[in-house]
């Protein structure tokens, strides 16, 4: 007997959740406050023509996404054409800078450069990276992690070593590579897992494999074509989409959730699945059937929040790359202040000129450029503070590609920071990121995905298992899923 399901909200894994869930033969209705779906990924365009995803620009683990479309019987070819970015990206240091060529051959011979010995050390780096991938990947994250009793197999008994769950990642990284550049290029990737490459396990190496040796990719049009054939997907499933509905309460009767209250009105249904801000959502509910005190939330540890500046520029920018990581400054400093809970005073951040690649993005002759400079949660962001990073990040760009004055040449400007992620997403303490991954915050020990006290609510996206990104998210909703399909009426 199908079940009637809201999925409250349409990010990347309230769309994977509502296609799997459709599949299954549930009436599943969706439910978006803004008036197109895709949350932190949707996309905007100006008057003047440019066109601007306004959250993930890093297109990793194409195999994880592929993996989603052909669980229904397609491919993404079906819906997007995709560029391989070659080189990858480039990391700017003080005095040097670092392409990262679009295949691996090539980056042995770049680190090879810089390190003697490092070529060979880089190739034993991604064999043991390949490992997690493949294990981490596979066997980790699609698990629902009620308890530790799910990870009891020969396989991951005999993988767990290998995995470097309590190696922490700057130890990992130094076994391997000497050169601080090169340990720079290779614990950058963590940094969106929320916290210092000494905090993360070295289990997350995986991502280097995912990204450096399986590419790095974007589809034309923007990374919110990945939205719209998600959603071109559970529509073909059955799903229905309800934009411009705001969720303002979770009815409930004994132990079960009732109704949901949209825009004034109640509606019911079997099954109520929050693909909405974990936090947020538990507001939603009485305090008694919540998981989660305000006292736990306090103590986590969560990835940072972003100052992101969309400039739309009327001049073609020289020597700049699709994607460009302005790293001059020190690691730790910068990541020092995200956890002291105070802006940066020699930040890093990273610029996407997607208009390198893509020509509608941006009109002729001109760039579409995105900044972003992770920063602490909860953190004071008023117009006058972000005008002052951006005006450093500017002359940044400016000394790194010869252009100058680049401020005169901005025709279109909106930054976005803490606050908006707070207004826009109902985001605990303005996070774009969710939980950080350190070893204490991991599988079993992330919010869960079901309600303890409610049997018919769900919880998917950032906050709970796998976590943040854009195919732990995809595998989120799959997840959730798999475990309502599971349920008898």
């Amino acid at each position: 007997m199908k079940k009637k399901i809201a999925v409250i909200g349409s990010g990347f894994s309230g769309l994977s959740a509502a296609a799997y869930l459709a599949k299954a033969g549930n009436d599943v209705h969706v439910f978006e406050k803004h008036d197109h779906p895709g949350g932190r990924a949707r996309q905007f365009t100006t008057e003047q023509g440019y066109v601007f995803d306004m959250g993930p620009s890093w297109y990793w683990m194409p195999d994880i996404i592929e993996g989603f479309f052909a669980d229904f019987g397609y491919k993404t070819s079906d819906f997007f054409e995709m560029i391989s970015l070659n080189p990858q990206f480039e990391m700017i240091f003080s005095n040097e800078k670092i392409d990262v060529p679009e295949s691996l051959g090539e980056l042995k011979i770049v680190f090879e450069q810089i390190e003697k010995g490092a070529a060979s050390q880089l190739e034993k780096f991604m064999q043991s990276a390949k490992f997690k991938y493949e294990v981490g990947m596979q066997d980790f994250v699609n698990k629902p992690c009620h308890n530790w009793a799910e990870f009891i197999s020969p396989k991951i008994a005999k993988s767990a070593l290998k995995l470097d769950l309590f190696t922490n990642f700057r130890t990992y990284v130094a076994r391997y590579f000497k050169s601080d550049k090169l340990r720079t290029l290779m614990e950058f990737p963590v940094i969106f897992l929320g916290a210092s490459p000494k905090n993360i396990p070295a289990l997350y190496s995986l991502m280097n494999y995912g990204g450096y040796a399986l590419g790095t990719h974007y589809p034309l049009g923007g990374f919110y074509q990945l939205v719209l054939a998600m959603k071109k997907i559970a529509e073909k499933q059955g799903a229905s989409f309800h934009f411009n509905k705001t969720v303002e309460r979770i009815n409930t009767q004994t132990d079960k959730v009732k109704s949901l209250t949209i825009d004034s009105k109640n509606y019911e249904f079997d099954v109520v699945v929050a693909s909405s801000d974990y936090h947020h959502t538990e507001t939603l509910l009485d305090r008694e059937y919540r998981n989660y005190d305000e006292t736990y939330w306090e103590k986590k540890t969560f990835a940072p929040s972003s100052l992101i500046f969309y400039l739309g520029v009327n001049e073609t920018i020289p020597n700049l790359k699709h994607h460009t990581l302005f790293f001059e400054n020190d690691l730790d400093e910068h990541i020092d202040c995200i956890y002291k809970k105070k802006w940066p005073e020699k930040p890093l951040f990273y610029a996407c000129c997607p208009s390198k690649t893509d020509k509608n993005v941006a009109p002729l002759g001109k760039e579409n450029l995105f900044l972003l400079m992770p920063l602490a949660i909860g953190i004071n962001d008023e117009e006058v503070v972000r005008e002052k990073y951006l005006t450093e990040m500017l002359s940044r760009i400016e000394k790194h590609t010869g252009m100058r004055d680049l401020q005169s040449t901005i025709e279109y400007k909106k930054s976005y920071c803490v606050s908006d992620f707070m207004s826009d997403y109902n985001a605990y303490g303005g996070n774009a990121y969710g939980l950080a991954n350190t070893l204490g915050q991991t599988a079993v020990l992330k919010p869960k995905i079901s309600n303890k006290k409610l049997k018919n609510l769900f919880y998917t996206g950032q906050l709970t298992v796998p976590g943040p990104g854009v195919p732990p998210s995809i595998i989120s909703g799959k997840i959730v899923a798999n475990e309502i399909n599971k349920i008898k009426n």
